[in-house]
């Protein structure tokens, strides 16, 4: 099912009224990707770059196309190593934010 545009606004407006919803948003996409739920983690960072940097300042940051960040991000997208890194790289900055990644008991 798609997402409508009205969740999609609020997210953007959640995101730019609330630090801390777009910290956690970058936590979950984090580790959605640490515990192999890649499809999720790449649909939570599209929504948490179309909240912050936009497409077009995370292309420039990242030295790629828009249309390419746009391809990663889908849900079909596969981004390289490199471009995923880069991409958390610039939300990291954009949020003045870093991570840190603990390993806990299963």
């Amino acid at each position: 099912m798609a997402l409508t545009r009205d969740f999609k606004e609020t997210v953007v407006a959640r995101v730019k009224s609330d630090p801390a919803f777009a910290q956690a948003l970058l936590d979950e996409a984090v580790n959605l990707f640490l515990n192999g739920e890649l499809d999720i983690a790449r649909l939570v960072l599209r929504d948490l770059v179309n909240a912050t940097v936009g497409f077009e300042g995370l292309a420039i940051d990242i030295h790629k196309s828009s249309k390419s960040v746009h391809r990663m991000l889908s849900r079909s997208g596969n981004p390289t190593m490199e471009n995923f890194s880069a991409i958390i790289t610039a939300i990291k900055k954009a949020l003045h934010v870093d991570i840190k990644a603990q390993v806990v008991p299963g």
